[in-house]
């Protein structure tokens, strides 16, 4: 072993550089934390989507979309539907109660009866609207609509 090999223990220098410890230290005075400001304080903890007290962008652009309050949410079924129906139990008058049983709507839903499908059936339908073809559909078939 000579002079030139000697090296220290491993880890005991090259220690992390210690803050606000005076001039000497190099990082005395504002500790590399700048002059003044929210970011030179203790305690400092920035929000979620803060800019620097720019308008945030969740601020600056605009919001999108729109809910009618007066929007109806209608439960659809098909003239081929009632026909299948009426041939699979045995039915010709058709009310919101008639598709409750059935399992088809729930007790409160609205329903709108649509024009796809076949009809061959004379129907009675009540429901709480009905599409032209479907009018049409149940008219052709010598059957009568009621709405709600």
């Amino acid at each position: 072993m000579e002079l030139n090999n000697l090296k220290p223990a491993a880890g005991s220098t090259h220690h992390e550089k210690r803050i606000g410890r005076g001039a000497g230290s190099g990082h005395g005075g504002t500790s590399t934390r700048g002059h003044k400001g929210a970011k030179s304080r203790s305690g400092y903890h920035k929000k979620f989507g803060f800019e620097g007290g720019q308008m945030p962008i969740q601020r600056r652009l605009p919001k999108f979309g729109f809910k009618n309050i007066n929007h109806k949410e209608y439960k659809a079924i098909n003239v081929g539907m009632l026909q299948t129906l009426s041939e699979q139990y045995n039915v010709t008058t058709f009310t919101v109660d008639t598709f409750i049983q059935l399992g088809i709507i729930g007790s409160g839903e609205l329903v709108k009866i649509l024009g796809a499908g076949e009809l061959k059936a004379k129907l009675e339908v009540t429901a709480h609207a009905f599409s032209k073809t479907a009018q049409e559909a149940i008219e052709k078939a010598q059957g009568s609509i009621v709405k709600l």
